[in-house]
């Protein structure tokens, strides 16, 4: 299911924890600037990823923004239009903005730069969700090997951003979604 790396392996960030069990659906937020772009196409692959492995139920995912900017606005057009042609459906997003109250809900926070994860790990109040916060590009190989760890913003750009976009954020749902199963399992089996 996911990308492995050259060695045959998942990447994995560093720093980030292996999960512990938790009595309730695990929680995942996808965060750019104004969650019209890149956080949502992130909220929506991831979902349908998780979806697609079984875990639908065991796994909320959503987004935010870490600024207001967009507060309420639906997903840009050319985001949408671009998930629509490749077969998700991002009609119903409303951007919203992340609240640091959540930290103690979420299990994973996916920034798409590291603009965001550094506006958040201050946000933090704790190391352990500090911890929490990773670059979503982490999760992928090929950006790992590259060295390309963050999703350009497309908002200032054209189409072809937007295909850029999306197929970095896809690739890094990809890498997300392989080590949650890894970690449900790994739960399920007490290790």
């Amino acid at each position: 299911m996911a990308d492995r790396a050259p060695d045959g392996m998942r990447v994995v960030p560093e720093g980030l924890p292996d999960w512990t069990p938790v009595d309730r659906p695990r929680r995942i937020t996808v965060v750019c600037t104004g969650n019209i772009c890149r956080s949502p196409m992130g909220e929506v692959i991831l979902r349908d990823l998780l979806a697609d492995a079984g875990l639908g139920d065991e796994v909320v995912v959503d987004s935010a923004g870490t600024t207001r900017w967009e507060l309420g606005n639906r997903m840009d057009p050319r985001a949408r239009a671009e998930m629509k042609r490749r077969g998700y459906d991002g009609s119903a997003h409303i951007a919203r903005d992340f609240d640091p109250r959540w930290f103690g809900g979420t299990d994973l926070v996916l920034t798409a730069d590291v603009g965001h994860a550094s506006v958040l790990r201050r946000w933090a109040r704790t190391p352990e969700d500090a911890a929490k916060v990773q670059l979503m590009r982490a999760f992928d190989p090929a950006a790992v090997a590259a060295g390309t760890l963050e999703v350009d913003d497309p908002w200032y750009g054209d189409e072809d951003d937007f295909v850029r976009c999306f197929t970095e954020v896809e690739a890094s749902c990809r890498g997300v979604a392989a080590w949650v199963v890894d970690q449900l399992r790994s739960e399920r089996l007490g290790d």
